[in-house]
């Protein structure tokens, strides 16, 4: 796994003497936790071009694996992010073809491939992880790629006189030409969901290519734009061509898909291991690494104090039984103060999911042995793991009972009465609820949640207020109009259901969850890979009918009956516990010291971006104990320590110019 950097002079305003080897190299290093083991870089001073990259040596890791690469031709010149899993089959066809590739990296293959086939077809055939920069010598154009789902990360912008692209914000912010102007827009959305989701970033001046496009730049700056893969194509045709036979053969197709996957991550060079949770997706990755492994899998967890977030034991319990060489460590308050400090600088904007505390402890534990890890992401999304699935069903059926002319009034009813109000109101009843119910936790907000679905029947808006963590972001963010940024909510005549797997998919799953494991897994020069995510089995994932994704009141039908061909189901048929951290204790606790500086009223209204007074309110509420506000608290806090962060950068830079 590699960083990459590389720009393109326009032609309205080409860099003179400028020394592109020298700011592209600078582009670089900073990148240089994504790829410890060797840099490059290539230059064309006449067409003011540049690319750079950082090496993370996985496969053949002698020279003739180095980047920038030129392809056999001369024609392209590629620096590349990434793993192309068939790469030796794709190999194999094009030796057929009289091709012959020098050396045995997958980078060799993919030039190879786009040599002969063209770049789209190449990617067509393509099953990786992957984001590059391509440039083509004879048409002059720059080709911006990124893998089909997005696990790896791809940022560009028009700065100044150049289009720069990146893996990290910070090889940008490293020109001379970048502007951090803030996109207000953007800040709402991350407020309301705890990421930015692509092709928006927290810079008005920065975008992110989306997953499954070739973004193609000419050297006026002109932008094109072409889908290889559609996530929308893909459930529309899953969706017109549901399996048929048996439950017990749709579980041995997965079986085979899943155990292919798994094999092909499992290739590599270096040591490798695997994330285990304990829970269904991990089990079953490990589960089938094992089977196919003639040693012990390398497996490692991260536990809690608390117990009602702890599932290391789940874990141990389920490597015991599959025989894995497992390694665990616990966390404590003091390790998350001190991850915490980090988190800026690997997100380079704002990020707040609280689960990348512990997803960046456990791949710094697994870097102590392996340098490839696979994990389970994305069996909820492909597979109706998360509740929300089934009970915004549920919800939207006993909508629909409510005659049409009173859901309106009745919606504007229920949504009338404060979130607080309807907490206060529900107390007695709440508190007979488990002490980690949902709805014991913020029953005020799920009740007007619902009456805001009930007014409008789009499925949008339940799923919107499904997922948000502050249900009016206007309300604290100053300026910035969030219409513009959509979540799509996938095909029109798909069930509920499919569609907010959908819009996970197309957004949380890549902007959040991958976003989440590739910096913190970068950050310590740690490969992650996810079978799950193949290509073929998200294709296959969209032909399973519901009534297969969902028995007895419980998702991933399909997953939990192929573990159970390897794990004893009391193991891990339980509850869904999720990677979460117990924020609610620890910032009333040991981080309350840390967040009540950030959240200061001097420190929010600094910029004239925030609104202090509603994020005052909930922090005495949850300082009191009355309500549970940590995640939209915890929203601010992570938008709070990216600024300093930023700002203390800035400060650093102008130390070093005097």
């Amino acid at each position: 796994m590699c960083g990459i950097a590389g720009m393109l002079g326009l032609l309205a305003g080409a860099p003179s003497g400028v020394d592109l080897g020298v700011v592209a190299l600078r582009m670089a290093r900073s990148l240089s936790h994504r790829g410890p083991d060797d840099e490059g870089i290539w230059t064309d001073p006449v067409h003011g071009v540049a690319l750079a990259h950082r090496r993370l040596s996985i496969v053949d890791l002698s020279p003739l694996g180095r980047q920038p690469m030129v392809s056999e031709c001369g024609r392209y010149v590629l620096s590349y992010n990434g793993e192309i899993y068939n790469h030796r089959a794709l190999r194999r066809d094009l030796a057929a073809g009289g091709v012959t590739i020098k050396g045995r990296s997958d980078t060799g293959v993919l030039l190879a491939a786009v040599a002969t086939y063209g770049l789209v077809e190449a990617l067509a055939r393509v099953n990786g992880m992957f984001a590059f920069g391509l440039w083509d010598r004879e048409t002059r154009t720059l080709h911006l790629a990124r893998d089909r789902i997005g696990e790896k990360p791809l940022y560009v912008g028009t700065l100044g006189p150049v289009f720069a692209f990146a893996s990290e914000l910070k090889a940008l912010r490293t020109l001379d030409s970048f502007t951090a102007e803030i996109d207000r827009a953007a800040l709402r959305f991350y407020m309301r969901a705890g990421y930015i989701p692509a092709p928006h970033s927290i810079y008005r001046a920065i975008r992110k290519v989306r997953p499954g496009t070739v973004l193609s730049v000419d050297a006026s700056g002109n932008t094109t734009e072409t889908f290889y893969w559609s996530l929308d194509a893909v459930a529309k045709a899953g969706l017109a061509r549901p399996l048929t036979g048996t439950p017990e053969k749709a579980v041995d197709a997965l079986s085979e898909l899943l155990a292919d996957a798994v094999h092909l991550r499992m290739a590599a060079d270096v040591p490798h291991g695997a994330f285990l949770s304990g829970g269904i997706d991990s089990s079953l990755v490990v589960a089938l690494m094992q089977a196919q492994s003639a040693r012990p899998v390398r497996t490692y967890s991260i536990g809690f104090a608390e117990p009602g977030y702890d599932e290391a034991g789940h874990a141990a319990a389920v490597s015991r039984h599959l025989g894995t060489d497992h390694t665990e460590l616990y966390l404590t308050p003091q390790a998350t103060r001190d991850v915490i400090a980090y988190l800026p600088d690997h997100f380079d904007e704002p990020f707040a999911d609280p689960s990348a505390i512990p997803t960046y402890l456990v791949s710094k534990l697994a870097r102590r042995d392996v340098t490839v890890a696979l994990s389970g992401d994305g069996g909820d999304e492909l597979f109706c793991g998360y509740e929300r699935y089934r009970l915004g069903g549920a919800l939207r059926k006993t909508m629909q009972r409510v005659p049409p002319l009173l859901r309106g009034p009745a919606g504007r009813a229920l949504s009338s009465i404060s979130a607080t109000r309807w907490t206060e109101l529900l107390g007695p009843l709440t508190r007979q609820l488990r002490p980690d119910s949902t709805w014991r936790r913020n029953a005020g907000e799920k009740i007007r949640s619902a009456g805001l679905a009930l007014a409008d029947p789009h499925p949008g808006v339940l799923y919107r207020e499904m997922t948000s963590h502050w249900k009016a972001p206007g309300e604290i963010v100053r300026g910035g109009d969030i219409a513009g940024i959509r979540v799509p909510m996938g095909p029109a005549e798909a069930s509920f259901a499919h569609q907010v797997m959908f819009a996970d998919a197309s957004c949380y799953l890549p902007d959040d969850v991958l976003t989440k494991v590739d910096r913190v897994s970068m950050a310590v020069g740690l490969e992650v890979r996810v079978p799950l995510l193949d290509h073929r089995v998200i294709e296959w994932s969209w032909r399973v009918p519901m009534a297969m994704q969902v028995r007895g009141g419980a998702g991933k039908w399909l997953l939990r009956q192929l573990l159970a061909r390897h794990v004893p189901p009391a193991m891990f048929d339980r509850r869904k516990m999720g990677f979460g951290v117990p924020l609610d204790v620890w910032l009333r606790g040991p981080l309350r010291g840390w967040a009540e500086e950030l959240l200061s009223p001097v420190r929010l209204a600094d910029g004239d971006l925030l609104e202090p007074g509603p994020i005052r309110v909930k922090w005495a509420q949850h300082l009191a104990g009355t309500h549970r506000w940590e995640f939209p608290l915890w929203n601010v806090l992570m938008f709070q320590a990216w600024r300093a962060h930023v700002a203390d950068q800035a400060t650093a830079r102008l130390r070093e110019a005097s």
